[in-house]
């Protein structure tokens, strides 16, 4: 097996072959990937998206070729636009499928996955779109619950939550939150920002830890405890429910 894709609504991509090990990320309906390892029921894999590595089990996923991997990294990406929806397939059975599920081939109500058509009857969003829908888009994330490692609207990280917004959007964000404030241009002050913007937060060792994305008037929406919305000033974020400052303000990036 050299490449395979998710046909479940998520899957989770371990640090290592266990299933009790570190969840890195979730891989959602749609996304495909190169194995690099089989260990037994695990693969490691790399997800043809953000070069993401980790272990997935074997059963969770099905096999494709290397021709039909090269023909889905030149697709156009059409994702699912509803928080929760279903595909079915031509024998009726349905798939559960979340908000930022790719639908590999979308044309006419259907896509394919290898051979098998899936019928698809909700919203859709493909190509590249301007800052204004990822606010747009992130304000229907709120309260999503957080959970570390995670990567879909039942439960999100903060990197996480920025990557599934931006990629709907047509842009591309690392996984890792150390990563993604390495992209863009750095941006001085917040008053140089425009909502949907990233800010990037450290800790006392100066490790960055946190991210979000910057909304008007000095507000940021990003994932602590839930999918908030919290002020943002030149010291970081402050949070309405503690009272208090809650992350350190360490960068603003403009990503496009």
């Amino acid at each position: 097996m050299e490449y395979g894709i998710c046909n479940l609504g998520k899957i989770p991509v371990h640090a290592e072959p266990k299933p009790d090990a570190k969840l890195l990320a979730e891989l959602l309906f749609g996304n495909h990937f190169k194995v690099e390892k089989i260990l037994g029921d695990w693969l490691q894999i790399t997800n043809a998206f953000d070069n993401l590595e980790g272990w997935i089990e074997k059963n969770q996923c099905i096999q494709i070729s290397k021709a039909y991997a090269a023909q889905l990294d030149g697709m156009p990406e059409v994702f699912s636009a509803d928080l929760v929806n279903f595909v079915e397939q031509e024998n009726h059975n349905l798939t559960p499928i979340l908000l930022s599920s790719r639908l590999p081939g979308f044309h006419d109500g259907h896509c394919i996955l290898k051979e098998e058509k899936y019928i698809f009857e909700g919203a859709t969003l493909t190509g590249q779109h301007p800052k204004q829908s990822i606010v747009q888009l992130a304000y229907i994330c709120l309260n999503a619950p957080y959970y570390k490692g995670g990567s879909s609207i039942f439960g999100i990280d903060a990197p996480g939550f920025t990557q599934l917004i931006y990629r709907l959007n047509g842009y591309k964000l690392h996984r890792d939150v150390v990563q993604q404030s390495k992209q863009g241009e750095v941006l001085s002050f917040i008053e140089e920002s425009e909502p949907g913007d990233l800010a990037f937060f450290d800790d006392d060792e100066g490790q960055i830890i946190h991210t979000g994305i910057i909304l008007a008037n000095n507000h940021i929406i990003h994932s602590y405890g839930k999918v908030r919305i919290d002020r943002l000033d030149q010291t970081g974020i402050f949070n309405n429910d503690l009272g208090r400052h809650t992350h350190k303000l360490r960068v603003i990036k403009k990503i496009f």
